[in-house]
């Protein structure tokens, strides 16, 4: 799967176990579809699905699951705190590896059109597929939800893009569209629902209304009441969690809930989650409370504990971030997941990749881990603990590094495939000749890049490297021996890739 669109339909149905696996069933039994999260709410009367796949198998999905809903769910008896105004509520397509935004729109629109006219139901287009701007936010699109359609339908502006504009009580409307990754990220609250709501009014970007907006950017919010659990919670959808990220959302409703003498505990995030988000929350209480982590799963941790992800069930990573689900890019094996010994006999046989550029930058990565090793080795020991600070400073750049140089041990062998596909073209005619001597000259360019990143890598590490043999562990001198030679023949060959590209451009002018 290297062209991969996630998709997310809102189904409101959140109680009916059967009806739930039918659905899961009809997404899962979908040629090429790859179901990864069902995330039902019985207060809200709402189940939320995950699935990936390549564009046409994603839309083929969400029609197999529409036409399960359209058999089983009844909208006219439905009732539920989420805000909602179909069977199918929402149905969103976000690009996740190799397509852009511009083909979630077009899956938007052709899910759209094919939805209406098989089963005979209005269909609204939204966010990066909405033909007007006035229907770009879902909020304005759903206002006064279901029980609203019978007289909006009959509005000439709320006209829908696709199907009739006539009431359909069983189904209600549909709201499909393009957009990036959404968080729903709800915070629990000891409170009312009307107080939960108040919180939600102050933060959430559309406030009140135009005279008084809310203080956080692309975040919509309303409070509301889980019987279940006894609780209330802030229901969040962040937009664009660069924007506005967990750890902002979380620290404000705090904040807001202290100021109401209003006790927090814990939040959920429904669905799947981008490994930036948490990783990006993790930064935040890294910085706020002086912590040294340096391993991801460490710093995960941190993450699920200050938010309290796992107050109302448990929270694994594993289970909830869609990088550790989604089907890796092409069926072969990396190279750095490959044992040892066969990836040095990968490098002996009889081709041209993974050749030297994959082998300095194993060499290179390793290299880090020493300087690495070497500076924990010094690090949390007391006889060294008057060098802790200057530990918790060099040890992250090499550490970083590790993972960096570990990547470009498949992104070199990747890179010179583009050289030698150009080597294989035809050069029967003086227009052919051009076209192999250009994708030549292309594909050189990308197996020098690769190389040339690499050396410019470990030579920003020299400065650290240098303070680091000052001060570190002298039983892990030999070790710091080896990382500076590793560095001195890759810095040798920072100077020749970048010998060649200089030539390259030369010759193009």
């Amino acid at each position: 799967m290297s062209r991969l669109v996630e998709c997310v339909p809102n189904f409101s149905e959140g109680n009916n176990q059967e009806v739930i696996d039918a659905i899961s069933r009809a997404v899962a039994q979908t040629p090429g579809c790859v179901l990864l999260d069902v995330d039902a709410g019985p207060s809200t009367n709402r189940t939320v699905y995950t699935f990936v796949g390549r564009p046409e198998d994603v839309v083929e999905g969400a029609l197999n699951a529409a036409r399960a809903a359209h058999r089983l769910i009844d909208m006219s008896r439905h009732r539920g705190e989420h805000p909602r105004m179909g069977a199918l509520d929402v149905c969103p397509f976000i690009p996740v590896r190799g397509v852009t935004m511009d083909e979630c729109v077009h899956c938007a629109q052709a899910f759209g059109q094919r939805l209406a006219e098989e089963l005979g139901v209005p269909v609204y287009l939204y966010g990066e597929a909405a033909r007007t701007t006035s229907r770009q936010s879902l909020p304005a699109i759903r206002a006064g939800e279901y029980e609203a359609l019978p007289e909006k339908l009959k509005q000439a502006e709320w006209a829908p893009d696709f199907g009739p504009s006539s009431f359909v009580p069983s189904w209600g409307a549909t709201a499909t569209g393009a957009r990036k990754f959404l968080l729903a990220f709800n915070i629990n609250l000891l409170s009312t629902k009307e107080q939960a709501h108040r919180i939600a009014l102050n933060l959430r970007e559309q406030g009140r209304g135009k005279d008084q907006p809310g203080r956080l950017s692309k975040v919509q919010g309303i409070g509301w009441y889980l019987d279940e659990k006894n609780l209330a919670q802030v229901s969040m959808n962040l937009l664009d969690f660069e924007v506005t990220g967990l750890h902002t959302v979380y620290e404000e409703t705090c904040r807001e809930a202290q100021e109401l003498s209003l006790p927090v505990v814990g939040s959920q995030l429904v669905g799947l989650v981008p490994l930036k988000a948490l990783l990006d929350a993790a930064a935040f209480y890294c910085e706020q409370e002086n912590l040294f982590l340096l391993e991801e799963e460490q710093r995960l941790r941190l993450v699920v504990n200050r938010l309290g992800l796992d107050s109302l069930s448990p929270f694994n990573p594993k289970e909830r971030i869609i990088e550790y689900l989604v089907p890796q890019d092409g069926p072969e094996q990396s190279l750095m997941d490959q044992p040892l010994r066969a990836f040095i006999r990968a490098v002996g046989a009889r081709s041209a990749a993974p050749g030297g550029g994959s082998v300095a930058a194993a060499s290179a990565a390793m290299g880090a881990a020493l300087a690495s090793m070497a500076g924990l080795m010094t690090y949390g020991r007391r006889q060294f603990e008057h060098l802790d600070v200057t530990m918790r400073r060099l040890i992250p750049p090499f550490h970083a590094a590790v993972a960096e140089l570990t990547a470009m041990v498949d992104a070199d062998a990747r890179a010179f495939e583009a050289y030698l596909k150009a080597t294989k073209l035809p050069k029967n005619t003086p227009e052919d000749k051009d076209r192999r001597a250009a994708a030549l000259q292309e594909g050189l360019r990308q197996a020098v890049a690769v190389p040339l990143a690499l050396a410019e890598t470990v030579s920003s590490l020299w400065p650290a490297l240098r303070e680091l043999a000052l001060c570190v562990n002298l039983a892990c001198r030999s070790d710091l021996q080896v990382r500076q030679r590793i560095s001195g023949l890759l810095q040798d060959a920072q100077m020749q890739a970048a010998l060649v590209l200089d030539r390259l451009e030369a010759r193009q002018e």
